[in-house]
């Protein structure tokens, strides 16, 4: 028998290494919204709501150093959950004020989401959930993930 995590466990933050610390701090902070925790030469640490970090930024080893090449292993992205539409839209809204190009956008039908790269490649998605009794079922109770094209249009209609 395998071992299976509590269902509370939760992940409780994402360390990564960056080329430039300052860029990568303005954008989490910048674009994002998160709040500089703490901040040295070398790392930083980002999060929102008085956490202690969500993000934590480092220069160890990969300062100056480039985004690893396509077909690569790695980090696909680090996702943010929202509360609800509205707070993703105005979090969609940041990220289009500050010029960054989507790579993507999708309702998975037990959520909504948006996809983009950070300064040093690594993706991000922004999305919420929907109330877990509105998640597709099939007949045997499981639940249906899709891709289908969100609509950002009325996405953001709900920013304000």
């Amino acid at each position: 028998m395998s071992y299976t995590a509590p269902a509370a466990t939760q992940i409780g933050h994402v360390h990564l290494r960056v080329a430039e610390l300052d860029r990568a701090v303005a954008f989490y902070r910048d674009v994002i919204g998160l709040e500089v925790v703490t901040q040295g030469k070398e790392a930083a640490f980002l999060s929102a709501g008085g956490y202690h970090h969500h993000i934590a930024l480092n220069t160890w080893g990969s300062k100056g150093g480039k985004p690893p090449p396509p077909g690569s292993t790695g980090l696909f992205h680090t996702a943010f959950i929202y509360p609800d539409r509205p707070a993703l839209a105005r979090a969609l809204q940041a990220v289009l004020d500050a010029g960054v190009q989507l790579t993507g956008a999708a309702d998975h039908g037990v959520s909504e989401a948006v996809y983009f790269d950070d300064p040093d490649g690594n993706g991000v998605e922004l999305y919420r959930d929907r109330p877990r009794a509105d998640w597709p079922r099939d007949a045997d109770g499981g639940v249906i993930l899709s891709n289908s094209r969100l609509d950002l249009e009325a996405l953001l209609a709900e920013a304000s």
